[in-house]
C-alpha cells in the first residue's frame, strides 16, 4: 500500500527549531490549492438544490498551520504575511491575562509538546488547515469530512437534535449542520482542551465552542469562516477566514497517512533528522 510519510514531527519542529519539511503536502500529483487554477464556473447543485461541495479540497494558506495570528517567522523562512484572523481587527488571539502568559511560556519552553506532534488529532478549526488536503462528502442528511492527516473524519448530521451530553468530551468535538442560503453553518461543542490551535502554542480550554461557516463562491473555492468562543480562556470571541481550494487533478487519491506515533523524544528526532539532510 502507498503510503505518504506525514513529516508532522519536522513540521512542528519548525515552530521551535527551522527544520520544516513541507515536501509531502506539495508533491503529490497535481495542485494542492497553492498553484494557478482556470476559471471556475458557478458550483454545481445537489437535486435538493444545496451547494454541491464534493471532492477533494484544501486551504490555500499553508503558513496557518504555524501560526494563526501572523506568518511572519523568518527565522523559520516563513514570508511574512498577515495571519487568518479577522476579528478583533488587529489580528491577535483575545487572551484573558493568565492565558496569555500560559501562551508566552508555551512558546518559550513547551513548543515540543504540540499534541498535534505527537499524532494526536488536530480538533476543530485546525483539521481544516493541517498541510494535508481532505474529501467533502455529501450523503443524504448529512456532510462528511474525511481527512488525510491522522485517518480523521467528521460526520456532520444536518438535523436540529441536541448535542451529545456535556461530559462527553472528544477531540474533533460533536458537529451539527445547517442551512442557511448556500452557506452551510456547523456548530462545534463537546471538544477536549488536549489540542493547539497551531504550532505557535496557541491553545484552548474545553468550553471552547466553534461556529463553521462553508461558502461555495464558485466551482474550485469555499470560503470558510469560523467564530472561536472559550469563556475561560479568551476575553471575548474571534474569528478567522480563509479560502479552500479545489483539488482539480482528476487522478488525485488521499494517501495512507503515517505518523510519529509513540515518539517520546521529538527534539533529538528531529534534530537528528534535520542533521541527515545537511
Amino acid at each position: 500500500m502507498k503510503t505518504r510519510c506525514n513529516t508532522i514531527a519536522a513540521v512542528a519542529v519548525a515552530a521551535a527549531a527551522a527544520t520544516l519539511t513541507l515536501a509531502p503536502a506539495t508533491a503529490q500529483r497535481g495542485p494542492r490549492g497553492q498553484g494557478a487554477q482556470v476559471k471556475a464556473g458557478p458550483f454545481k447543485r445537489l437535486p435538493d438544490g444545496k451547494p454541491d461541495m464534493q471532492g477533494y479540497w484544501q486551504t490555500k494558506n499553508f503558513f496557518t498551520a504555524f501560526d494563526l495570528e501572523t506568518h511572519e517567522r523568518a527565522e523559520f523562512g516563513i514570508p511574512a504575511g498577515k495571519g487568518v484572523i479577522v476579528d478583533p481587527p488587529d489580528g491577535k488571539i483575545p487572551y484573558q491575562p493568565w492565558a496569555a502568559a500560559k501562551k508566552k511560556d508555551l512558546v518559550e519552553h513547551h513548543l515540543f509538546e504540540d499534541p498535534q506532534a505527537h499524532c494526536y488529532l488536530s480538533g476543530v478549526p485546525r483539521q481544516m488547515y493541517t498541510p494535508f488536503g481532505f474529501q467533502i462528502l455529501q450523503p443524504p442528511g448529512n456532510v462528511v469530512l474525511l481527512y488525510e492527516a491522522f485517518h480523521s473524519y467528521r460526520i456532520i448530521p444536518l438535523t436540529d437534535r441536541p448535542h451529545i451530553s456535556e461530559p462527553i468530551r472528544l477531540f474533533e468535538g460533536d458537529s451539527r449542520g445547517h442551512w442557511e442560503g448556500d452557506t452551510l453553518v456547523v456548530d462545534v461543542t463537546n471538544q477536549n482542551d488536549t489540542t493547539w490551535f497551531d504550532m505557535a502554542g496557541n491553545f484552548h480550554s474545553d468550553a471552547l465552542h466553534v461556529m463553521e461557516r462553508y461558502t461555495p463562491v464558485d466551482e474550485n473555492t469555499i470560503n470558510y469562516e469560523a467564530t472561536l468562543d472559550d469563556p475561560k480562556v479568551f476575553s471575548r470571541p474571534f474569528k478567522i477566514a480563509f479560502a479552500l481550494g479545489r483539488n482539480p487533478d482528476p487522478d488525485y487519491q488521499q494517501m495512507e497517512y503515517a505518523c510519529v506515533e509513540g515518539e517520546k523524544d521529538l527534539q533529538h528526532y528531529t534534530e537528528s533528522e534535520g542533521a541527515k539532510k545537511k
